[in-house]
């Protein structure tokens, strides 16, 4: 059996000690992106249960006003001739400790009217919509990365039914999606799209307005109390602030410290 030097016996095991240093540390940082990628995502709009129903509607806020829209066949081409005008409305509402947003259209082609709520057992959004029939049909989902996605089955037709939108634009444009899905098949057929401007602000144009002492969202009418002046963002908060003033200010108060 042939000598090995000393030196070389000892470079040598330094060499494998060095390897199996490295193997270890590559298993460690291994598992760790195994344990990362593994466990659950969330968005950010899901980064803490809401502690009411009116909190987790303030993420709304920014649909609180009035729009003019142009409804279509999603994809529609120019100069399609299957599109129409509609007027869509969005307000705060409140009965004692109960608060949700009602939605009313004028001129829609699919629907007249909703009423969208927070589920706090369900831990979901419900949004009771009023087609143009006058059939209350509700839709229920979540809402994530500012896209708010509801949907229903319809036993009778044997689809599901999908309404999806959004604020965009810096909060001027809100669209709407409605959409159905047979249920022969995996993906939604393409349906229609509402898109709307907000009436009174331009795309690009800086917002105007105090913050609401009821909703927290951009209040632009003002209210009094005790000689103070506050401001709501809707007729809603308006009402809701002069049935209980005393209430909303100091809740109003006790945030801003």
């Amino acid at each position: 059996m042939p000598c090995v030097p000393k030196q070389s016996l000892g470079t040598r095991s330094k060499g494998i000690w060095e390897t199996n240093i490295v193997n270890r540390l590559f298993a460690a940082v291994f598992s760790c992106v195994l344990l990362v990628c593994s466990a659950p995502c969330f968005a950010a709009d899901d980064a803490e249960e809401p502690a009411s129903a009116k909190e987790a509607l303030q993420a709304f806020n920014e649909y609180i006003g009035d729009w003019k829209g142009t409804g279509d066949v999603e994809k529609s081409k120019p100069g399609s001739k299957t599109f129409w005008s509609e007027n869509v409305s969005w307000t705060w509402r409140f009965k004692k400790d109960d608060a949700w947003l009602a939605m009313a259209i004028k001129n829609g082609k699919l629907f007249k009217a909703g009423e969208l709520r927070y589920s706090m057992d369900a831990k979901k959004y419900q949004l009771t919509a009023v087609d143009t029939k006058d059939k209350k049909l509700v839709f229920e989902g979540v809402l994530k990365n500012g896209l708010l996605v509801l949907e229903r089955t319809d036993e009778e037709k044997k689809e599901t039914q999908q309404i999806s939108m959004n604020v965009a634009g810096d909060g001027v444009r809100f669209n709407y999606w409605y959409k159905t899905k047979p249920a022969s098949k995996k993906i939604y057929s393409p349906g229609y799209l509402v898109a709307c401007n907000k009436e009174g602000e331009a795309l690009g144009g800086k917002k105007e307005g105090k913050e609401c002492v009821v909703s927290g969202g951009l209040g632009k009418i003002a209210v009094s109390f005790n000689g103070e002046t506050f401001y709501v963002c809707c007729t809603g908060c308006r009402d809701a602030f002069n049935e209980n003033p005393e209430k909303y200010m100091k809740e109003f108060k006790a945030k801003k410290k």
